[in-house]
């Protein structure tokens, strides 16, 4: 049984409806926290619906946050739990973006995800098992779950920017090199772009990179 996400919403600039664009928060936060993107990216895409999704479960690490799954080594879970927390929340994901297509009637290529830490990891991990491919994912800071299955379980392929801090304390950077050979093995479309001297978060070249992304596969 799926549970049903909340989520806050931006309505596209122009006030037509032609395509949206999924955020994915990570662990502790929640939706809010990237809907704000909305506001500099509006302007370029005024037909795009921006949707920001709270993760299902209250964060073990923040209690002021949420999670997509339990992380071992910040909140002492197992790894099963770990494993348990993730094909839930991929359920939930799957069930949100269902309904979303079917409220909006947008075409599900004219739907990306952008994702940034777990977020990130959950984008990665949800957009190949989809039944219909997606206009493309953007991830932040994030890894590959799963690289080994990646193969076998893709159903659709879409196109992957990979975006990462070179000084990313939380997650490695080297995550976004191994999630890159994995996803090109995969026979996925990937694109990379690294944020210099960057931590853990998004940078204003990183933002601007991942717009011109979105412009092009929304347009």
């Amino acid at each position: 049984m799926t549970r049903v996400l909340q989520a806050g919403r931006r309505a596209p600039a122009s006030g037509k409806t032609g395509s949206a664009v999924v955020f994915l928060h990570g662990y502790g936060a929640d939706g809010a926290d990237l809907l704000g993107l909305a506001e500099p990216l509006a302007q370029h895409l005024p037909d795009t619906l921006f949707v920001a999704p709270d993760a299902p479960e209250p964060c073990a690490g923040n209690p002021f946050g949420r999670q997509w799954f339990p992380i071992p080594r910040l909140d002492g879970s197992s790894e099963a739990e770990s494993e348990a927390g993730l094909s839930g929340s991929a359920n939930d994901l799957q069930a949100f973006l269902d309904v979303l297509l079917e409220e909006t009637a947008i075409n599900p290529l004219k739907v990306a995800l952008v994702g940034f830490s777990q977020g990130s990891m959950m984008a990665l991990h949800v957009a190949p098992r989809r039944a219909e491919a997606l206009a493309g994912v953007v991830a932040f800071s994030g890894r590959l779950l799963r690289p080994e299955r990646l193969a076998a379980e893709a159903r659709v392929k879409p196109p992957v920017l990979l975006i990462h801090g070179d000084a990313d304390p939380m997650v490695d950077f080297a995550e976004m090199g191994r999630a890159g050979d994995a996803l090109v093995s995969a026979g996925f479309d990937t694109y990379a772009h690294v944020m210099r001297g960057t931590g853990h978060g998004i940078a204003p070249d990183g933002l601007s990179v991942a717009l011109a992304f979105l412009r092009e596969r929304l347009r």
